[in-house]
Parts: C-alpha cells; sequence; structure tokens
C-alpha cells in the first residue's frame, strides 16, 4: 500500500476527493501552501511541507519543495543500500505518491492583456522539479500529473493495494510530456518576449531546435486511405484551422482537414468578401464580392462539375442567403470566421454537412509551415500574396485599368492552386471570379490547356495568372488563342524574351511580380 503521498497543485479540481480518498487507504499526506489550506479546511489531515523540510515557505512562494527532504524522498531507490543509508542518516522518510500539476503558463500567455511580469510569476519551478524526480524514480514512486487519472490510481489502490509497474511506468512518461510541452511553451514565449522587448525582427526564422509544440486534439476515422492512421493535433493557444469549432455535422476526415486548409488559405487571401470552393486540397471556384452570396454563386460557376462535394470557405460571417445558395449542392465542409443564426438554420437541416467555425489565428508571423519527410522535417516560412502587388508591364501594351484589377485578383488566387498552375479570371456582376484553373499539372502548357477547357467561351476576354514563369512562349499562345487579353507572372525564364514577344505577336498585355508562388 502507498503509505505517503506529497501534493501540490494548482489546478485544485478534484483534489479533495482524491486526498479523501488516499487518507482512507491510510495515507499520510504532506502538501503545500494552497493546497495544503484547501485539504484542511475540508477536514482533511495534512503536514505542511514546511514541517518536512524545517523551513517556511519564502520569496512568496517561489521557494517551498527544494530540499534534499523532499527531493532525497523522491529520488531514493529502496534497493539501493547505499540509498538507505543516506536516508536513515538523515531521517528522510521517502514518498511513494507524488500528485503534482504546474501553474497555468499557458492560459496565462493566452489572455491579451497579459503582462511580461505575471508570464514570469506563472513559470512553475518547484512544481516541474517534483514531476522530473518523480518520474525519473518511476520504479519507486508513481506521479499523478493529470487530474484525469486520480479515479484510475484510487480503484488501482482499492483493487491491488498499490499501483503496479506498468501503470508507473506509463504516468512517468505522461509527467515527461507535461514537462516537455511547458518547457517548450515557456522557451517559445520568452523567445518572442525578448525580440519584442529589443526592438528585433526575426531575422532567422529557423532555430536550431525545432520543437513541435502540439497536443493531441482527436483521433482521426482514418488517413487518406482507410489503410492509414491519422490524428489531429493542435498548438495550445494558437488559434486559427486547427482550433476550429465544430458547429454540426459528421466527424471531420483526415482528407476534410487537407481540403479544408486549402479553402482557408485561398479565401485568406482577399480583403475583399470572397468564397471558395476547393477539391482535394485545391480551389475549381474564386470569387470576390461585396454580397457575400453573389461571390459564392460565381465562385460556383467557376466548375460546377467539380465543386461537387467540395469544401466552401468564406472571409465574412456567413448569412442565410449565402447559406440557402450552399445546400442546393452536394457540400463536405463549409468554413467561415462565424455564421449567423439564421444560416445555421438553413445549414444545419443538413445531417451530414460539416461547418466549422475558424477563429484567427495567433502570431500568424511566426508560424512556420512543416513538412514530414523520412527521417526529419523540412521547414518553411508560409507563402502569401506579396503586399502590395506589384505588376511590371513587359509588354508594348500596358494593360487596362480593368484589366489589373482583375489581374491582381487572378495572382492573389493562384496563390492557394496546386503547381503547376494557371488561373482565368475575369470581372463579374460587379466583382471578380475565376473562370478557368489549371491545377496540379507536369506541365506547364498542360495547365493552360486545362484552365483554358475549363473555361469555355469565357475565356475569351478573360486575364491569366501563372504561379511561376512560362518556360516556352506556347502556354501564352495557348492562352491568347483562346482569346486571354492580359497576364500576369512572376518572369525569370532564361526565354522570357520569346515569351514577351509571344504575347507582343497576340497584343496581350503582360506584367511582371517578380515573385513565384509554387504550392506543392
Amino acid at each position: 500500500m502507498t503509505a505517503r503521498a506529497l501534493i501540490s497543485v494548482s489546478d485544485k479540481r478534484g483534489i479533495v476527493d482524491l486526498a479523501r480518498a488516499l487518507v482512507e487507504l491510510g495515507v499520510e499526506i504532506v502538501s503545500t501552501g494552497g493546497t495544503a489550506h484547501l485539504l484542511q479546511a475540508h477536514d482533511i489531515p495534512v503536514t505542511p511541507v514546511e514541517e518536512v523540510t524545517g523551513y517556511p515557505e519564502m520569496l512568496g512562494g517561489r521557494v517551498k519543495t527544494l530540499h534534499p527532504a523532499v527531493h532525497g524522498a523522491l529520488l531514493a531507490r529502496p534497493d539501493h543500500p547505499g540509498d538507505a543509508e543516506d536516508l536513515m542518516r538523515h531521517g528522510i522518510v521517502p514518498f511513494d505518491l507524488v500528485v503534482v500539476n504546474l501553474y497555468p503558463f499557458e492560459a496565462t500567455i493566452s489572455r491579451p492583456d497579459v503582462t511580461p511580469e505575471e508570464a514570469i510569476e506563472q513559470i512553475d519551478i518547484g512544481g516541474v522539479a517534483l514531476l522530473r524526480a518523480a518520474a525519473k524514480n518511476f520504479r519507486h514512486v508513481t506521479v499523478v500529473s493529470d487530474p484525469d487519472d486520480y479515479d484510475l490510481v484510487v480503484e488501482t489502490l482499492r483493487q491491488r493495494g498499490c499501483v503496479d509497474d506498468r501503470l508507473r511506468a506509463h504516468l512517468a512518461v505522461k509527467a515527461f510530456h507535461v514537462t516537455a510541452r511547458y518547457d517548450v511553451a515557456i522557451s517559445a514565449w520568452l523567445a518572442n518576449h525578448v525580440r519584442e522587448e529589443n526592438g528585433e525582427e526575426a531575422t532567422d526564422p529557423f532555430p536550431p531546435i525545432l520543437t513541435l509544440h502540439a497536443l493531441k486534439a482527436t483521433t482521426l476515422r482514418y488517413g487518406e486511405n482507410p489503410h492509414q492512421q491519422a490524428a489531429l493535433y493542435r498548438r495550445p493557444g494558437a488559434g486559427g484551422l486547427a482550433h476550429a469549432e465544430q458547429l454540426h455535422g459528421k466527424a471531420m476526415s483526415y482528407t476534410n482537414w487537407l481540403d479544408a486548409e486549402g479553402a482557408w488559405l485561398a479565401v485568406s487571401q482577399f480583403r475583399q468578401p470572397a468564397a471558395v470552393i476547393v477539391k482535394h486540397a485545391s480551389p475549381c471556384g474564386i470569387a470576390v464580392h461585396q454580397h457575400l452570396a453573389v461571390a459564392y454563386r460565381q465562385a460556383l460557376a467557376s466548375d460546377p462539375v467539380s465543386a461537387f462535394g467540395g469544401i466552401v470557405a468564406v472571409n465574412r460571417p456567413l448569412d442565410a442567403e449565402t447559406a440557402q445558395e450552399i445546400v442546393k449542392l452536394f457540400t463536405e465542409v463549409v468554413l467561415a470566421p462565424e455564421f449567423t443564426p439564421e444560416a445555421l438554420d438553413v445549414l444545419t437541416a443538413k445531417a451530414g454537412l460539416r461547418l466549422l467555425r475558424v477563429p484567427a489565428l495567433r502570431n500568424a508571423h511566426v508560424e512556420p509551415e512543416v513538412r514530414a519527410i523520412p527521417g526529419g522535417f523540412i521547414v518553411q516560412t508560409r507563402d502569401a500574396v506579396e503586399e502590395p502587388v506589384v505588376m511590371r508591364p513587359v509588354t508594348e501594351r500596358a494593360p487596362t485599368e480593368e484589366e489589373r484589377r482583375a489581374l491582381e485578383f487572378a495572382w492573389r488566387a493562384v496563390v492557394a492552386v496546386k503547381s503547376n498552375a494557371i488561373v482565368l479570371a475575369r470581372p463579374a456582376d460587379g466583382g471578380m471570379a475565376t473562370v478557368g484553373i489549371g491545377t496540379g499539372q507536369p506541365s506547364r502548357v498542360d495547365a493552360v490547356r486545362l484552365a483554358v477547357q475549363k473555361a469555355g467561351d469565357r475565356a475569351a476576354g478573360a486575364v491569366l495568372a501563372s504561379d511561376a514563369f512560362f518556360p516556352f512562349p506556347d502556354g501564352v499562345e495557348l492562352a491568347a488563342e483562346a482569346g486571354v487579353t492580359a497576364v500576369v507572372q512572376p518572369g525569370g525564364s532564361r526565354r522570357d524574351a520569346e515569351v514577351i514577344e509571344a504575347a507582343n505577336r497576340a497584343g496581350v498585355a503582360m506584367v511582371f511580380t517578380g515573385t513565384r508562388h509554387f504550392r506543392h
């Protein structure tokens, strides 16, 4: 039977019931500060930790348990002769059970009004040391860092009279996860704070050690295919798509999340009200209009066949009129920053339709894009449309003002399209909309061919955006034959002069941005 327990918790949830159960099992309880006062207030016998250490709490509570009488009692190995002699010589009684959770550092720094001083005071020192010491000595000490494990430990003690080796090891791993997560959160916050305090820009976005600080949110049904396993992880306090609140519908799948990422990336490129429809993680329709319902209809008109079973994202609160348009076609997921009550009434009538309310992403400027490769990771800063978009005319004919507006829309749209990417767009009923998208083609001219095919007659008078330069004139020639009047592309090909000459022969205006936007 566990004979002696040390309890020191910041999160008091369930601690009174746990302590009462331990006392009933004959366990002596040693406790600290506020935890001891709480247990005493519930008539639970407690030995204050200062009676064990011989020292009172000091420095405003910063020092309570950092003492050999505590850590010797945690780290001692009963089967080690030298340890037993040291315990006897110094009058130290071992602990068999440690119940500790840490100051709420992450919750504190998530507050928008938090001060550096408040954050620093929520960096737990003694609690981390207790968890690490007990977890290191897990063969002899049971460490409990999560209130959700209290019932399991009590039930095990009642049934077996002790905590078995397997459960102690499991709880030790969990405790080290807690301390690792805690250290990552502190180091990330402190690095940002020091940089901001010194007025420094983040000159190197890639730290020497990459720490992926995320908590498992849920297990997904399966991955891209039924034989693959999958799960969703969230970075604490980060906001953004991973923290979206699902308001309705079936559980999200792995591919749903991939498509949702593509849709949210695309719709986030626009300042005007925008609607995006995505299939297989790449847009098949994008439009902007002052009325969201009109934007959705125009995005759908871009490629109504591909839109079936797609993902819809909007960058404004979704209203009832737009919702009524969306439910006319089978849709898997709808994403929005907010939904009006009337829109929810319309959308929730569709039982399987998933609705995600997406919060703003915090610290978007420091969040890298991480992808796993066998044996490691590749990391890059996130792509986004340059602000402002600079378009340098390179042809004899410069684009008209209307063409310029359409070119900027197309350039923003092409960022979220899988490479090789081509977008055909044109003004539409007071807004802008894609009319043909060529995506994911190994050959750029094939991407143009696909976009032109999707657009049909609408290609005549449209503008074209290419995510990277044209390696040969053939892509521009094909677009011109279809009636495209203006092109935006990064430039930078060895054959730029040939491409420009092809545009001049066709009377097509062309501008260079100098920036490529591959998306693989």
